[in-house]
């Protein structure tokens, strides 16, 4: 690195013998173009080195991002515009955000890399991976529920567990479940079709009939879990806003030997006749400083669902502080 004039600095980036630097650099050198516009920095590339131009201190963060773009493309064999959107994103103006390292994306057997797409997913991530029990919470399209479901997926295909247990408290917004057509299974079915749906992106349809049908996996309402103790596990409670004290409480301690707890829900969607009783905002309030239980805290700029639930939450949001 050396300064070419008053404040500009010249750094020249080699890249590594396994880079695929026209994979790398986009179509049309498309995400030089987009570090150049973030960054203000001016890039050359010479034969198989980088020349980057700009201040020290946007060099630097540039310097970081190419090294784990590089890293990204190597661990997964191509890159996206949109994985370099996040990257600069994830960077947040600090240099390198650790978007492309082990312990930030979950590993599929199928060889599909799942990676976070906001600063909350990319915390989410990390807390999954190094804490028994934890919350997430957040609005809806944030990805709670399903990073929660693929982390489980890997545990379970990594053997690391032998058991995923899905679960959701069944509140019955205005129909009881017992007027409902239908068997026991066929009543409680649509309340648990989220998790469902998350576990069938996931794994063949063949391989998760399996899994059903030997109970490796399971989907069950969440007074189905009293009684029961839970080893070699990874539990998940989704929508845990619409839990009472007491169902919460003994959620948490159906926790046995070598188990994963993970609990995700949306304070602003509780569905309980009295708020005040929801297990999620009393939990937050009871364990938040007990050490190996994380608390994941996400908001409208993790929505990762289509451009408008970002604004839709907003408007709401809104309109609720004008009330």
């Amino acid at each position: 690195m050396r300064e070419v004039e008053n404040n500009i600095i010249e750094y020249k980036y080699k890249f590594k013998v396994t880079d695929n630097i026209r994979a790398i650099l986009g179509t049309h050198d498309q995400f030089l173009k987009i570090l150049e516009q973030k960054f203000d920095v001016h890039l050359i590339l010479e034969d198989r080195k980088l020349k980057i131009l700009g201040i020290e201190n946007s060099v630097n963060i540039v310097k970081d991002i190419l090294e784990e773009i590089s890293l990204l493309y190597n661990s997964k064999g191509k890159i996206s515009k949109d994985d370099i959107k996040i990257i600069v994103q994830l960077s947040n103006g600090n240099g390198v955000s650790g978007y492309s390292q082990s312990d930030t994306f979950i590993a599929m057997k199928n060889g599909k890399y799942i990676y976070p797409k906001s600063e909350g997913q990319l915390e989410l991530i990390k807390s999954l991976e190094k804490n028994d029990i934890v919350f997430i919470i957040g609005p809806a399209g944030t990805g709670k529920t399903y990073l929660s479901v693929a982390q489980a997926v890997a545990f379970l295909e990594a053997g690391k567990i032998n058991k995923i247990i899905l679960s959701r408290p069944a509140v019955e917004a205005g129909e009881s479940l017992g007027f409902l057509p239908g068997d026991f299974k066929e009543k409680v079915d649509p309340y648990l079709k989220p998790l469902y749906d998350a576990l069938e992106d996931m794994l063949p349809k063949e391989t998760l009939i399996k899994y059903i049908d030997l109970e490796i996996i399971e989907v069950v309402p969440l007074a189905f879990m009293r009684g029961r103790t839970l080893n070699n596990a990874f539990v998940i409670l989704d929508e845990a806003q619409n839990s009472t004290f007491t169902q919460m409480k003994m959620f948490l301690t159906r926790l046995g030997r070598n188990t994963k707890s993970v609990i995700t829900g949306d304070i602003t969607q509780i569905d309980l006749a009295n708020k005040k009783d929801s297990g999620l905002l009393s939990s937050i309030k009871i364990l938040k400083k007990i050490k190996g239980i994380s608390f994941v805290e996400m908001n409208k700029e993790d929505v990762v669902r289509h451009e408008l639930v970002k604004k839709i939450i907003d408007a709401y949001d809104k309109y609720d502080e004008s009330k």
